[in-house]
């Protein structure tokens, strides 16, 4: 595949196994072994797709390659992904190429980021994503699939190589794959992509670039502690772990960030009556800290300003904190940093798609 051409170039090897060779030679896997794309397996995934495989669906940077469905289901044969899995990859590009994500931006810095594809509607059932124990693998067969071909398809057409214009000085395993299912039945709170503006009865993927996860125990109530109580203490152990003094919520402010609350938890939130804006209203309150002890973690601002007494914001909009539950219940949630740069500040993307495929697709 060869982001400067509109059709994917075709590669000749004389078995599975030289092609395999060939495309880790090229640098176009992401280091793990792959299937081979020969044409009919590709064909297969465009019929599934319901799209034609000329169709263009934007250019993804930094390389600018032509991202053509024919291109993405290359790439999604490669990751190991079943014809049920196209809906919810090619809404995951189209996300991916929206201007807003700043992917350009994301491929090239220094920071560990990664697109989070958070899916929600019946697609989590029909195509398999998982929501529950575990859900971020090692195990669910199309969440691990999903996001390595929205991976690889960031490699072969976008260009993102390690060392080369994809510059994470470390990276991290969620680069790999970081596909999220919501456990909407076990919320009482309306899901996602309703609170994004969608149906509930639509299909919907998120996409927002951030860290791999940091786990964050809670123990539950004391018997002198009441729900209230307990509540406020669980969003204040996410509020440190989202906005820590390393951070870049913390030091560069105005991004995005996910929260991801186990069946538990969410439950003990709605308890004491926190709703999901509600929540993360409570969570910028308590990530606005004083310019002064601000100072200590960022130098530079000394000297910008007289107000000593002015407070700053971790993050800028409730809105920018994207609740989801997932999951098993227990003692950990989880919180996704995030970077809080480029053009747009790290803007998280929602599309809502038809997760059904448009065709039978033969055996």
């Amino acid at each position: 595949m060869n982001g400067e051409e509109h059709r994917a170039r075709l590669l000749e090897a004389e078995d599975e196994a030289a092609a395999i060779e060939t495309l880790h030679q090229l640098g176009c896997t992401d280091g793990l072994p792959v299937l081979a794309p020969t044409e009919q397996r590709v064909a297969r995934l465009v019929l599934a797709s319901g799209l034609d495989g000329d169709l263009d669906l934007g250019v993804m940077g930094p390389a600018y390659g032509a991202t053509t469905v024919e291109k993405v289901c290359a790439c999604a044969v490669m990751a190991g992904c079943l014809p049920d899995h196209m809906p919810v990859v090619i809404a995951a590009v189209r996300a991916l190429l929206d201007p807003r994500l700043d992917l350009t931006e994301l491929q090239a810095t220094t920071f560990g980021t990664t697109p989070l594809v958070l899916v929600n509607g019946p697609a989590r059932e029909l195509c398999g994503v998982a929501s529950g124990f575990g859900a971020l693998g090692p195990g669910p067969r199309a969440n691990a699939s999903i996001g390595r071909a929205l991976r690889l398809a960031m490699i072969n057409l976008g260009g993102g190589r390690a060392g080369i214009s994809d510059m994470a000085l470390l990276g991290h395993g969620g680069k790999f794959t970081a596909v999220l299912g919501e456990d909407e039945e076990g919320s009482p709170w309306p899901p996602l992509h309703v609170a994004r503006g969608c149906a509930r009865i639509d299909s919907a993927v998120t996409l927002v670039g951030v860290e791999a996860p940091h786990s964050v125990i809670f123990l539950p109530p004391g018997d002198d502690e009441s729900m209230e109580q307990a509540a406020e203490r669980l969003l204040a152990t996410l509020a440190a772990a989202l906005a820590h003094p390393g951070s870049n919520n913390r030091i560069l402010r105005g991004g995005a960030a996910v929260v991801a609350l186990n069946p538990d938890h969410v439950r003990l939130l709605d308890l004491a009556g926190f709703e999901r804006r509600s929540a993360a209203e409570r969570i910028c309150e308590l990530t606005t800290f004083p310019r002064a002890e601000m100072e200590r973690w960022i130098p530079a601002l000394r000297g910008r300003g007289d107000d000593e007494t002015a407070r700053l914001a971790a993050f800028r909009d409730p809105d920018d904190l994207l609740w989801v539950v997932a999951g098993g219940s227990g003692l950990y949630s989880a919180v996704f940093p995030s970077w809080c740069a480029g053009p747009h500040g790290n803007r998280a993307v929602t599309v809502s798609f038809d997760p059904a495929p448009s065709c039978e697709i033969p055996g």
